[in-house]
C-alpha cells in the first residue's frame, strides 16, 4: 500500500471560508504491482459535520483485500456553522475526474471507478450519481473528463429532505434557512433517471439515526427507472457500523488522518484565529479523541449487544463484492 496524500485542489482552486488551511485530499492504499484494478473512493459519514474514521481506513483495507485500488476522500465538512452548499459536491467530483485522467498512473480501469459512501457520505456519494455532470470543474484540465461514477454503494445513506431527513446533516450542508430548490436538489430520490449510477444499498431495520425510509425512497427510485440496484436491509444494528467487524466495534480505526480538517480548525479556534473561545479547542479536539485520551463510546451491556448484530451485518461487503462484479460484467 502506498499511503500517498493526494491534495484535490490547487492553490487559488479552493474556496471553502471555514478551511483554515486545511485542503480536502483523498490517502491512497495502491497495490504494488502494476495490474490495472477497478478504484474504490471511500467516503466517510458524520452528518457533514466530520469525516468519521470509523469508516475510513477499516473500509479502505477490505476493498483492498478485495483486489482494488482505493483512495479514501476527506472533503470538507461543516463543524461551526459555515453552510458548505455544493463544496463536498466539488470535491468528490474532482476525485473522481483526477482518478479517471490518471488512471495509469494509479493503475485503475478508468470504467470502473466505484465510490463507498457513509451516511451523509452516502448522501454525497449519491448526489454524484445523481448530479454527475452538474459540476464544471475550474481546470481545464479535468473539463472534459466524466464525473459519473460507474458504481456506487450507500451505507445507511441519508438520502432525503423530506419527511425522513437527517436534520443535522441537511442544516450542515445547506445552513439553518434552506431555500426549496436547495432542499429539492439534495433530496436525491426526486432526482434518479434512466441514467443515474447503478447502486447497492444496505441498512439496518433499527438505525435510530438515520430513518431506514431513506435507503428504500432511493432504491424505488431506482426501480422505477430501470437502475441497476441491489437493497439489503438488515435486521439489526445501530447506525455507523462501518464494516461491521470486531475490529470497528473495538474502536481500532488506524491513524485519524480523515479528521485533518477537525485538527486543524481545533488548532484555529485555540489560536484565536476565530470569533469562538479559544477554550474550546481543545474541547473539540476532545470531543472527536484527538487529545490523546481514548473514550468509551458504549457500555459493557451495549457494546455484548451490538456484538450480536455483527455476523449478520458483517456480510454486506461480500454481498457487495459480489454485485459489483456483476455489475463490472454488465458496463
Amino acid at each position: 500500500m502506498t499511503g500517498e496524500k493526494i491534495l484535490l485542489w490547487q492553490e487559488g482552486e479552493y474556496q471553502y471560508p471555514a478551511a483554515y488551511g486545511f485542503v480536502p485530499f483523498l490517502t491512497s492504499y495502491i497495490h504494488e504491482d502494476k495490474d490495472i484494478r477497478p478504484a474504490m473512493i471511500v467516503v466517510p459519514g458524520g452528518a457533514y459535520r466530520n469525516a468519521s474514521p470509523s469508516e475510513g481506513h477499516l473500509p479502505a483495507e477490505e476493498f483492498y483485500r478485495a483486489g482494488y485500488n482505493v483512495f479514501v476522500l476527506a472533503y470538507t465538512v461543516n463543524l461551526l456553522d459555515e453552510p458548505l452548499k455544493l463544496q463536498p459536491l466539488r470535491d468528490i467530483s474532482r476525485a473522481v475526474r483526477m482518478i479517471r485522467k490518471n488512471a495509469e498512473k494509479y493503475s485503475v480501469d478508468p470504467e470502473k471507478i466505484a465510490l463507498c459512501g457513509f451516511s451523509a457520505g452516502g448522501h454525497l456519494c449519491a448526489s454524484l450519481c445523481v448530479h454527475f455532470g452538474d459540476i464544471t470543474d475550474p481546470a481545464p484540465r479535468y473539463q472534459a473528463v466524466s464525473d459519473r461514477p460507474d458504481a456506487a454503494i450507500l451505507s445507511y445513506p441519508v438520502i432525503t429532505s423530506g419527511e425522513y431527513a437527517h436534520r443535522d446533516s441537511m442544516t450542515a450542508l445547506l445552513g439553518s434557512e434552506p431555500t426549496e430548490e436547495e432542499l429539492e436538489y439534495m433530496s436525491l430520490e426526486k432526482h434518479v433517471t434512466a441514467d443515474t449510477t447503478p447502486c447497492f444499498l444496505w441498512q439496518t431495520v433499527t438505525d435510530a439515526t438515520v430513518p431506514v425510509e431513506n435507503s428504500y425512497l432511493f432504491a424505488e427510485a431506482c426501480r422505477k427507472n430501470g437502475v441497476r440496484f441491489a437493497h439489503h436491509v438488515f435486521s439489526e444494528g445501530v447506525h455507523g457500523m462501518s464494516v461491521a467487524t470486531e475490529q470497528w466495534l473495538e474502536r481500532e480505526f488506524g491513524v485519524p488522518y480523515t479528521l485533518e480538517q477537525i485538527r486543524m480548525l481545533a488548532d484555529a479556534v485555540s489560536q484565536g484565529r476565530t470569533a469562538y473561545p479559544k477554550e474550546k479547542g481543545d474541547e473539540i479536539l476532545a470531543d472527536f479523541g484527538l487529545d490523546g485520551k481514548k473514550k468509551e463510546k458504549w457500555t459493557s451491556e451495549e457494546k455484548a449487544a451490538i456484538r450480536d448484530t455483527l455476523k449478520e451485518v458483517g456480510t454486506w461487503p461480500r454481498l457487495a463484492e459480489d454485485w459489483l462484479a456483476k455489475t463490472w460484467q454488465k458496463n
